[in-house]
Formats: C-alpha cells, structure tokens, sequence
C-alpha cells in the first residue's frame, strides 16, 4: 500500500486537544482583567509546544495548535471577518448517552459587507511552523458557517439584497486568508464544517426548509461557496473538509447517514480529502462512499472522542475492510471522529484516553496500509 507523501496521512486526527488546567487558568485571568493580552499569549504558547511535543511523540505526520488560542471553533475566526458581529447566545440542545445538554453560543451576524481585513491565522500558523518538525496543519471553519445557522434572517438586508453577492463576498475574503496563508508557507488546510453534516438529519432539514431554504440545493449551493473559497489557493496547499455533527462536553446535535448530501459532497466538493464521522450509528453506513471519485482521500473517523472507552484494533479493522467496499482502500485513512475540545470546555474524556486513542489510530494504519 502506497506511502503517503501529502495529506491527509494514513494515521491522521482532526486538529483540536482538551486544554491544558494551566492554560484554561490563564484564560480565566484574562476575562477578569487580571493579566494582560500579552501574559495570556505567552501562556498559550508554552501549551502549544507542549501539545507539538504531544503530537511529534505519538508519530503523527501533521501537527496542530490544539485550537490552543480559541474558545469556539469557528467563533473566534469569522469574528474577524469585517462584517460580522456576534451577539447572546442561540440555545442549542446537544444530546449524549447521559442526556441532553444546553450550549448558548454567540450568535453570528452579518452586519455589513463581509471582508478579509488582516491576516486571521498567519501569526499563529508561523508560531507552530516554527515549533515542530512536522507539517503544521490549520484548521478553520467551513465559510458555510457564516450561512446555515441564521440562514438569510442573519444576513443584513441592507448590505446584501441579493445573497449571491454575500456568497461572492465570503469567498473572495477566504481567498485573501488562503493566499495569506500560502505566503507563510502554509500547506494543510482544514475546513470544519457543521452545516453539510447537519443536513443529514431529517429534523434539521426541515428546520432549514423553515428558514425558507432548500435542503435538496443547499449541498450544492454550499459546494459552490466552498469551491469559489478555495478557488486559486497555492500550489501545494492541500484542503480537507471536516464534517460534524456538532461536538460540546461529548454531546452532539445531529444524526443521520451521509446519503442525502453524498453525490454533492464527493462530486462537486474541489477538496483534496473528507473527515467523516463514523463513531456510532449516528453517522449510518458506508454505503455513500460509492460516491466518492478516483484521487479523492477519505478519513474514516472511527474513533470516538466522545468517550473515554477504548475501541479495538480488530474493530477497527472489520470496519476499514467494511469501507473499503465502496471506496477502494488506497483512498482510504483514519483518524478520530472529531477533535478532543471543539470548544474550550473539551468533551467528557480522560487524557489518559485522549493519548491512547491516537496511538490506537496509529497502530491501526501500519497494520493496515503498512504506514502511518
């Protein structure tokens, strides 16, 4: 089985680690003022050299910050984004095998025409290139995010009468960050993308359809967002795409298979790879990936970060070989299903199990494709 030179590796994960207590006490000084910007950023970057060290000991080819320097997954970058504001907080009810939880996280808003006005991530992409040895991976949310939750309600009427030229918009200012980021000599690039994932569930679907869209056009009205976004991005720049079904305290808000969304997904997607979810039932069966076209790479997130329970390498194995029905095996990985802390709040593990999990997924991959 072929060795793979670029991403996303045979042995892969999704980007985000549960904080460090040193780091979350820092942030908690921060927000009552007891320390500077500065102080925060200093510790910030000690845990991110810890968690590289992490990830370089482990053996993983491609290296993340953690999602040290954030709170929200997407939040925190599309705040930047001039435009867009956030306001409260939207309840959203998150369900676990314990029971349902409730999460209010900020509401965003597009306010005024949507435009990259500095750098968001190349400060931070430069601090972890610098820090490792391996290929440093960015991870930032899917430019559907600015869309899906409010849907045209959250759009500013008076900037965009038309919502093409909001889409126009959104892309042309993740291309400016894109470009940024190949200047810096950034090569991995990961999309995290809830609303592809959330249009799997027959109740979000019709939640769509009551903000007055169309869940059967969405897909390939989101494919053609994303394709303009990373339209022109720099030689060697590999774009994968993560999908979610929503990930806080190890509770989720979706479920459903990939099948109403699959012939969008893999076909009119420009993305280099996909990271599925495929922990449990909630993400239903293989059978989409006959979807999946020749060159395309698919990250099988078999492994469970919601939980500190640990799954076998023969488990593991029956369901690649299961996959590998649809999809030929070469184009085939693994990773965890989602990150260990999508939020700075981090789901319901042990970090014992959160090492574990990835020498698992490791193991598995030179067990499998003969390298990680």
């Amino acid at each position: 089985m072929s060795h793979r030179t670029v991403p996303p590796f045979r042995a892969d994960h999704v980007g985000s680690f549960l904080r460090p207590q040193a780091l979350l006490d820092a942030r908690e000084r921060r927000r009552k003022g007891e320390i500077p910007a500065a102080a925060l950023r200093e510790a910030e970057d000690a845990a991110i050299r810890e968690v590289v060290r992490f990830q370089e000991d482990l053996g993983l080819e491609g290296v993340t910050d953690g999602e040290y320097r954030r709170t929200y997954f997407h939040v925190d970058f599309l705040e930047q984004l001039g435009g867009v504001e956030t306001s409260g907080g939207i309840q959203v009810k998150f369900h676990s095998t314990a029971g349902d939880v409730d999460f209010s996280p900020p509401v965003l808003k597009v306010t005024g025409k949507v435009r990259h006005v500095r750098p968001i991530q190349r400060a931070d992409f430069e601090f972890l290139a610098a820090a490792t040895k391996r290929l440093p991976k960015v991870t930032i949310p899917s430019p559907t995010m600015l869309h899906f939750r409010g849907g045209r309600g959250a759009i500013s009427q008076e900037a965009y009468p038309e919502l093409e030229a909001f889409f126009d918009d959104v892309a042309a200012a993740y291309r400016a960050e894109l470009a940024q980021l190949g200047a810096a000599g950034c090569r991995y690039v990961q999309l995290d993308d809830t609303n592809l994932a959330y249009l799997c569930d027959p109740k979000l679907r019709a939640g769509a359809q009551a903000r007055g869209d169309d869940p059967n056009e969405l897909p390939r009205r989101y494919a053609r967002l994303i394709n303009a976004a990373i339209a022109g991005r720099p030689a060697g720049m590999q774009v994968c795409i993560h999908l979610c079904r929503g990930n806080f305290k190890s509770a989720w808000v979706a479920e459903g298979g990939y099948e109403p969304v699959a012939e969008s997904l893999f076909n009119d997607l420009a993305v280099d790879g996909y990271f599925l979810e495929y922990d449990d039932a909630r993400s239903g069966d293989f059978a989409p990936l006959r979807f999946v076209p020749k060159g395309k790479i698919v990250v099988l997130g078999l492994v469970t970060t919601k939980s500190s329970e640990l799954e076998t390498q023969d488990e593991l194995r029956r369901r690649i070989d299961e996959a590998a029905r649809h999809v030929p095996l070469d184009q085939l990985c693994l990773s965890p299903q989602c990150g260990f802390s999508s939020t700075v709040h981090g789901n319901e593990i042990m970090r014992a199990a959160q090492a574990a999990k990835l020498r698992l997924v490791i193991d598995t991959a030179r067990a499998v494709w003969g390298t990680a």
